[in-house]
């Protein structure tokens, strides 16, 4: 009996995760009104967005509504289940069933029943974090091996993005070392108690922009879904901006773009607010 009794109770988590997850990401009107704003600046009709971990779909979701078309990469099982009932029956969503890294391969990839948004298959992350007090609670408790692709490829088989959006729990390193080509705009997260890992994220994030002229950047903290800054930074300003952030130990995207990674804004302009660190 206690295999059964351990089966329910992981079934438990399991939905308890998932079912947190869609009210985070699809439960906040506010949120997505605010998540419109931003990716305007970047995604409109007909355009290719990337969603690189795409987890529950919230990203899918406004960029669906702002006319885009998605490629939607999600490894984890529960996840992929959300994404088919969702958007399976979308055409201009494509949903990969891999994982992202340095190369096509296959690779194990740590899940989190009770919290699905950091499964990650980067065990230098997850040993980083787990000495954070956020973090305390928070169990790997089962893997999977899963099928990985490189950007690179996807590229290849669906063309380049206006926009791509990395959140993958500290294998973002791992999926820009998967591609040769700089993108027009893109994002990845940012986790202070991970610091340095989001230094060497952004470092090369650098040399790929480097041959067409260098990304600007801006930080978005906790899914507020407006921009730290009022004006786009190069990276030493992007480095002291996180450094102020990063004591509150909260998470955000940080965003980068070329010179002409941008579409014209909008009638508000584009972006909300600038968010202020709290002191």
């Amino acid at each position: 009996m206690v295999p059964i009794r351990a089966g329910v109770s992981d079934g438990l988590r399991r939905s308890w995760g998932i079912a947190r997850s869609l009210v985070i990401y699809h439960g906040q009107p506010g949120k997505h009104r605010r998540a419109r704003r931003l990716y305007r600046e970047f995604l409109g009709p007909g355009d290719l967005g990337f969603d690189i971990g795409a987890h529950v779909g919230g990203r899918v979701r406004t960029w669906r509504r702002l006319g885009a078309r998605v490629v939607a990469v999600e490894p984890q099982p529960d996840c992929l289940r959300v994404l088919r009932t969702l958007f399976g029956r979308d055409r201009d969503v494509t949903i990969v069933a891999e994982a992202v890294g340095a190369r096509a391969g296959r690779a194990r990839l740590a899940l989190s029943s009770a919290t699905p948004t950091v499964s990650s298959m980067s065990p230098d992350w997850i040993g980083s974090v787990t000495a954070d007090r956020g973090f305390s609670r928070v169990r790997w408790d089962r893997s999977v091996e899963v099928p990985v692709v490189t950007l690179d490829d996807l590229v290849a088989a669906y063309g380049t993005p206006a926009f791509c959006k990395i959140d993958v729990e500290g294998f973002e390193a791992e999926v820009l070392a998967g591609l040769s080509r700089p993108l027009p705009a893109l994002s990845f997260e940012y986790l202070p108690p991970a610091h340095d890992a989001a230094l060497d994220v952004l470092a090369r994030v650098e040399r790929l922009g480097a041959p067409a002229g260098g990304y600007r950047y801006n930080y978005s903290p906790v899914e507020t879904m407006r921009y730290a800054s009022d004006r786009w930074l190069d990276a030493a300003e992007l480095v002291r901006l996180l450094e102020r952030f990063r004591p509150l130990g909260r998470s955000g995207d940080v965003y980068a773009r070329l010179p002409d990674g941008a579409r014209e804004p909008g009638p508000d302009g584009g972006q909300s607010r600038p968010v202020a660190p709290s002191t």
